[in-house]
């Protein structure tokens, strides 16, 4: 009896640092991939973001029905925050959507996208839609319906319920309902329609629950004539684990948003409301659709080879069956029915390279190349089998190198092939970010690209086999590969990059002062004997000295700093700098960003190497800031900019008043105290700090998590409550309150040109201590005072607020930064 110790393992593994690795499967992860073979139907589970997905519903869907499954998710989650790191907006989104990929590696699903931006919270659709283009992502969204071609779509959310939840959620559903009907129709976006045809699903659910009913005792009395339920906690003895439990693992990939999960196991129902197409019988989610090898004309004599191996399977020696496999190729090959020959011969493919125990890799002599240039590749073929196979050549690009090897039984073949790049080469990035889009929706130039969760690498090797006298091409991704010392073989993408990037220090550099400030810029070199002239570019009014540097830079790798002196403008006034360096007549401009976590392939990022300039009316007070560092933010870097000496606490070394006395405020950073466990023992003596004359500033927290129920010294309580207009006009309560006095005026123009959002999670309820500073609210909802809370305590001051001044402050809001300076400065006036 064969037994898989090695399947958990393997799971958690594959989200690790060597998530780039071959994938080696062992027999009990074949025979699931033959009853995949074997299932000829599919699901969309659609939604808006990344984190919306139910992983216990795809992990059943994909591992226990063996569907083929999809989760189109319209955002890739830039709108929100990082608990692990600095990433935010589209740098959050490519670690986010690599997040998702993560999560589809361990619960079996794939992943699209389309190229709606998350511009942040939003509370309506209309309002969703307003900002979206909704005619782009609608198309979107029917574009991977015709290319994917669901039999069943599933909605995540309810769409008949705008104005309950999240804007993206309600208008995720409303879109899935409406392309429901309209991806069957040619005159829907036609030129769509002729190059993938059209396509109708046979039904759509709204995969419900108890929370969107209110509470559990309201959901049993529902009437559930029209759901159909799945017991999602099914076990999988052949990989010791529950499908709740593959589940958990899927959905702790989502680091980023701090979703570690624990499996589950036992019995546990899903339900899915039918919303359009007929209702199936005996809870078949797909009663009356054939999933069967002959829903394809020629398919029966496929399915009466592949089910005899599937009944068969010798788990043993999985080799044994690859006579078979390779008969049923054969005829995969002769079907009529693209979409299904296509899919199939991808499946088959990999089952036949797993069951040969073909290790085939292409590791490439450096993790990066350029366009043009010449690259050296270690090839690695070894057939672990006793069948008979050749390898004809290899195709790297345009560039074929014949071989004719007979691939002999368990013998290493190692090849060394030299290929050379075009100059035209496309460099390798996000394809949503090569071009800046709107705040509502990416550009993408390439319609190919659509739906895709990243870009498809140029740099690929085409193994072209002949496995018992068939041929058979695989192609794997170039990658690089090394040893580290602590973790064992690290694999990483091969990256094509342009020859030189350069990369401003800062995200904003703001000017309190006409004195000129030093903006650093480093210029890094891709390739070797890189020489050229790098410039720094101002907006009108502003100078930055040297007008242009001499660089040269003799290693691949290497970099060199050049510090400019930038000279504001005389008065207050906003733009963009951006560094430019030119070598052999070609001009550089892109910023190469690396993303590196341990659960996701390493990832570069090209954006434009610009920064914002900001010269700013202000007025500090104070200058010695502790900072408690929360889940996120630049903070210490966006009060360094305006002058401010900043020094981390960290929470287990505060031990007494008396460290704190030199500070001119504390301030503790977003979601601490959903966070940081040991900072809610340290709150009575923060609160003596405070009566002793300091102010100490924190900024929102959430209500889901909270660590404490003494957030401050008098009684405050959390809400939802947020304003995601950006622009919603802005009350002041408090007119003479020094907070919007000293040491600068606030006004109105203090409130323009912020993004994403007003705030918050406001508090919603506070003790008579509290004064309440402004008021504003989204349209057509009631006022909220709660963004800013102000109360005397002792000799000092407990402020708590709400406003987003995470987002206001790198995008260099000029209003963020003076409104915080007087907070900062409270109780200084006359010092």
């Amino acid at each position: 009896m064969f037994k898989n110790y090695t399947t958990a393992l393997f799971i958690l593994l594959t989200s690790l640092s060597w998530a780039q690795a071959p994938k080696k499967l062992n027999p009990s992860e074949i025979h699931n991939e033959i009853k995949k073979l074997n299932f000829l139907g599919s699901v969309l589970y659609l939604a808006a973001h990344p984190d919306d997905e139910n992983t216990r519903l795809i992990s059943y869907l994909s591992n226990h029905l063996h569907a083929r499954t999809a989760y189109l998710s319209l955002t890739r989650g830039d709108g929100g925050q990082n608990l692990i790191g600095p990433e935010l907006r589209e740098k959050l989104g490519v670690l986010r959507t690599q997040e998702l990929l993560a999560a589809r590696n361990i619960d079996g699903g794939e992943q699209f996208f389309t190229r709606a931006n998350d511009f942040g919270y939003s509370k309506h659709p209309d309002e969703t839609l307003a900002i979206w283009n909704e005619e782009e992502v609608l198309s979107d969204v029917i574009r991977v319906i015709r290319q994917f071609k669901p039999d069943i779509i599933v909605n995540r959310f309810d769409h008949r319920s705008p104005g309950t939840t999240h804007g993206h959620h309600t208008t995720s559903a409303m879109l899935g309902v409406e392309a429901f009907d309209l991806a069957k129709k040619s005159s829907v976006y036609p030129n769509q329609a002729n190059e993938l045809g059209t396509w109708q699903p046979k039904r759509i659910f709204f995969n419900t629950s108890w929370w969107f009913y209110g509470s559990k005792e309201k959901f049993e009395k529902a009437d559930k004539s029209n759901m159909v339920t799945a017991d999602i906690g099914v076990y999988y003895p052949s990989k010791g684990l529950s499908n709740t439990e593959i589940a958990a693992l899927s959905r702790s990939q989502h680091k980023c948003q701090g979703f570690g999960s624990s499996g589950t196991r036992g019995e546990q129902l899903e339900y899915l409301e039918l919303l359009k197409g007929d209702y199936p019988k005996n809870n078949d989610l797909f009663e009356g659709i054939n999933t069967s090898w002959s829903r394809v004309k020629g398919g029966k004599a496929i399915g009466d080879i592949l089910n005899k191996v599937e009944n068969n399977f010798n788990f043993n020696k999985p080799s044994i069956h690859l006579p078979e496999l390779i008969k049923a190729y054969q005829l995969i090959q002769q079907l009529n029915n693209d979409h299904w020959k296509t899919q199939k011969t991808k499946e088959i493919s990999f089952i036949i390279e797993q069951c040969a125990g073909l290790y085939l890799e292409a590791v490439a002599s450096s993790s990066i190349t350029n366009p043009g240039s010449k690259n050296d590749l270690k090839i690695e073929a070894i057939n672990r089998s006793n069948n008979k196979i050749t390898l004809n050549s290899i195709d790297v690009l345009d560039q074929a190198f014949e071989q004719g090897l007979s691939l002999e039984f368990n013998k290493k073949n190692t090849i060394d092939v030299s290929y050379q790049l075009s100059k035209t080469a496309n460099t390798n990035g996000p394809y949503w970010l090569n071009k800046e889009g709107t705040l509502g929706m990416y550009h993408v130039s390439n319609i190919k690209n659509i739906g895709l969760p990243e870009t498809n690498k140029i740099t690929k090797a085409t193994f072209n086999l002949n496995i018992l006298d068939t041929p058979i091409s695989i192609q794997k991704d170039i990658i690089y590969k090394y040893t580290d010392p602590a973790k064992g073989e690290i694999y990483e993408p091969f990256y094509v990059l342009p020859e030189v990037t350069s990369s401003i220090k800062e995200d904003v550099y703001i000017f309190n002062n006409n004195e000129a400030k030093k903006v650093s810029v480093e210029v890094l070199a891709n390739k070797e004997n890189i020489s050229g002239v790098l410039q720094l570019k101002v907006p009108e009014g502003w100078s930055a000295l040297p007008e242009r540097a001499d660089l040269t830079i003799a290693n691949k790798g290497m970099s060199k700093t050049v510090d400019f002196m930038v000279t504001p403008s005389k008065t207050q006034s906003e733009g963009a700098i951006e560094s430019v360096f030119t070598y052999q007549n070609t001009s550089y401009n892109k910023e190469l960003v690396y993303i590196d976590y341990d659960h996701i392939p390493k990832q570069a990022v090209l954006l434009d190497s610009k920064a914002k300039v900001v010269k700013l009316d202000i007025t500090t007070k104070g200058k010695l800031i502790g900072y408690i560092k929360g889940s996120g933010d630049v903070t210490v870097e966006s009060l360094e900019h305006i002058d401010y000496e900043v020094e981390e606490l960290i929470p287990d070394n505060i031990n007494n008043t008396s460290q704190l006395e030199k500070y001119d405020a504390i301030v503790v950073g977003i979601r601490a105290y959903n966070v940081l466990e040991n900072l809610t023992h340290k709150q009575d003596i923060l609160f003596d700090y405070v009566k002793n004359g300091g102010n100490m500033v924190v900024q929102y927290n959430t209500r889901h998590r909270l660590k404490t129920d003494k957030l401050a010294p008098y009684d405050i309580t959390l809400s939802r409550d947020r304003v995601t207009d950006e622009y919603a006009p802005v009350t002041f309560l408090a007119k003479d309150h020094e907070v919007l006095n000293y040491p600068n005026k606030i006004t109105q123009k203090d409130f323009e040109g912020w993004v994403q959002e007003r705030g918050l999670y406001f508090p919603n309820k506070w003790a008579k201590e509290f004064t309440p500073i402004l008021s504003m609210h989204d349209k057509g909802e009631s006022k909220k005072d709660g963004s800013l809370l102000i109360a005397k305590y002792g000799k000092g001051n407990y402020i708590y607020t709400g406003l987003s001044f995470f987002r206001e402050f790198p995008a260099g809001v000029p209003g963020a930064y003076r409104l915080f300076a007087n907070i900062l400065s409270l109780g200084k006036n006359g010092k």
